[in-house]
């Protein structure tokens, strides 16, 4: 009996040894049915599959930048003009002041963002929200906050136009939608939560936003570096019957100084080779465009792991490069952990 259980040690001995030898780190996302957690877990899921890194999802009310300054957690996904506020300790993040830890790892694909209504509502257009009661506050998530005030915006409005109802987080929101306690509900296109809203009110309806310069500059005014698409109907998107102009901005994956650079390489290198297994796991995407993912963000500088990636394929430096954006100072990763 002991021989045999000395031999079986041995079988599972190689497996014990390649387990323990793959590093674990964390990918903080906004909660569960939000488009930043479904991108997530489709990036962990390709990173864990594709490389000796194993990453797990943490699903959380807010963005977790706190958390990846501090190096309690290796990467997170947001939005580009939050990390670019946090960075440099702008708006919300003022009282903190500059973050120093922060990097920038990948631009990815586009929030396409917009404001739905039931489908049978009378309201047809943002401006139209004058009056009607809309998510506010988003103590846990202030970013959503903003977003929704920049479509306010760019018809004109703001928050003293409409009658606020506080929700801590996006998800949240979602529910009092559902619930019938607020008339608009504001999500990333693709996102799981919108097609459970669609399906608990009857279907749900998307609110075009302008896209003349003035209301272009009203809305740059809220949210630095967003952008108008024109959106055409899909069967993956609720709430659109013919194009339809929405804003966007960037989707950015951010580390910090504390993951060392063989850990960021590998994360890069997963996300750039394999488009198709992304896509398997969230349809939205089939809008990354890998040669895009060297794109700066404002005022933060890149990790030194993806730069080293991006050499190799030709896409260092970006054509879009700025003092702020220059690669980290060699040495400036930490050890691996």
């Amino acid at each position: 009996m002991k021989r045999f259980r000395i031999a079986a040690l041995l079988l599972v001995a190689p497996f014990l040894i390649g387990s323990a030898s793959a590093q674990v780190v964390s990918l903080i996302t906004t909660p569960a049915g939000s488009f930043s957690n479904s991108a997530g877990s489709a990036i962990a899921k390709v990173v864990s599959e594709k490389t000796k890194v194993r990453m797990t999802i943490q699903a959380q009310a807010s963005s977790g930048y706190e958390e990846l300054e501090a190096g309690n957690v290796e990467f997170n996904v947001s939005n580009s003009f939050d990390s670019t506020f946090f960075a440099q300790g702008r708006e919300e993040y003022k009282a903190r002041g500059p973050a120093k830890a922060i990097r920038h790892v990948a631009a990815l694909i586009p929030y396409r963002v917009a404001m739905h209504v039931r489908a049978d509502s009378g309201i047809k257009s943002i401006a139209d929200l004058k009056g009607k009661r809309v998510a506010s506050d988003f103590n846990a998530q202030k970013t959503i906050a903003r977003i929704i005030e920049a479509h306010l915006a760019n018809t004109g409005l703001s928050y003293k136009d409409v009658v606020g109802v506080p929700a801590p987080n996006v998800v949240r929101q979602a529910e009092d939608f559902k619930a019938g306690r607020i008339d608009v509900m504001f999500f990333a296109l693709g996102s799981g939560a919108i097609k459970e809203a669609a399906a608990a009110v009857g279907g749900v309806r998307v609110l075009e936003v302008d896209a003349s310069p003035a209301a272009v500059k009203r809305l740059n005014a809220v949210l630095p570096g967003a952008y108008i698409m024109e959106i055409k109907p899909s069967p993956a998107i609720e709430g659109l019957s013919k194009p339809t102009k929405l804003v966007a901005f960037d989707m950015d994956l951010n580390s910090s100084t504390k993951v060392s650079d063989n850990v960021v390489y590998q994360v890069v290198k997963a996300i750039y080779e394999n488009k198709k297994d992304l896509v398997a796991s969230f349809r939205p995407f089939a809008i990354l465009e890998p040669r895009n993912m060297a794109k700066p963000a404002e005022g933060i500088q890149f990790h030194s792991g993806a730069v080293r990636f991006y050499k190799e394929v030709g896409l260092w430096p970006p054509k879009e490069a700025a003092a702020a954006s220059a690669p980290a100072k060699k040495g400036e990763a930490a050890k691996k952990k």
